[in-house]
């Protein structure tokens, strides 16, 4: 209960943020199925749509979960906020999914979308995996935040079928956070299945 108390503090100090408990069966973008056993708060910011769902245990800067399915050829993993860039800085880089990418390209891909805040990310180790029902990769990375730099420790999984990609990721601090609910985020990672 206090989780949410402060879930719902936190949203209304940002404007209009949805959140929502999430549990049991879920479909994310129509097209994978998880099931949740210990509920997830669901988190939308306001803004654009963006193309994962996010979940968290803890709140955003805690901890959370994105789940990506069917991304297709050409689409972006995140939607930047509009606004101006400042004289003489670079737009960040927006990671772009392109169909038949290499499984090290997969997951640079996530390297791109965690260090365009300029946060430093190093993936520390990649294997082969299985993920909703599709030979892919799973690989672990840590992120040095820029905004306070917090260390943080963070698993991604990732696969494609007929050109669309699938994945998910879960970031949390290395120390108490990423330990204690890395098994709660593995445990949904597991049950991805894709639809159709």
């Amino acid at each position: 209960m206090k989780k949410i108390l402060i879930l719902l503090v936190l949203a209304f100090l940002s404007g209009c943020m949805s959140i929502s408990k999430v549990e049991g069966e879920q479909v994310v973008n129509s097209r994978m199925v998880v099931k949740v056993t210990d509920a997830w708060n669901k988190v939308s910011p306001p803004g654009t749509k963006q193309p994962f769902d996010m979940w968290t245990q803890e709140g955003m800067t805690l901890d959370h979960l994105r789940l990506w399915a069917a991304v297709k050829p050409g689409q972006a993993l995140v939607i930047r906020p509009a606004g101006n860039v400042p004289v003489g800085q670079k737009a960040p880089r927006v990671p772009t999914y392109k169909s038949g990418m290499q499984l090290d390209q997969l997951v640079n891909l996530f390297e791109v979308m965690y260090s365009a805040d300029g946060s430093i990310v190093n993936t520390t180790k990649v294997e082969p995996t299985v993920f909703a029902g599709e030979k892919g990769v799973r690989f672990e990375f840590s992120v040095t935040r820029k905004s306070d730099d917090v260390q943080l420790n963070g698993v991604g999984w990732v696969s494609q079928r007929k050109g669309e990609l699938f994945a998910a990721t879960f970031i949390a601090p290395r120390l108490s956070f990423f330990p204690r609910l890395l098994p709660m985020a593995e445990s949904i990672v597991r049950t991805a299945q894709i639809r159709g």
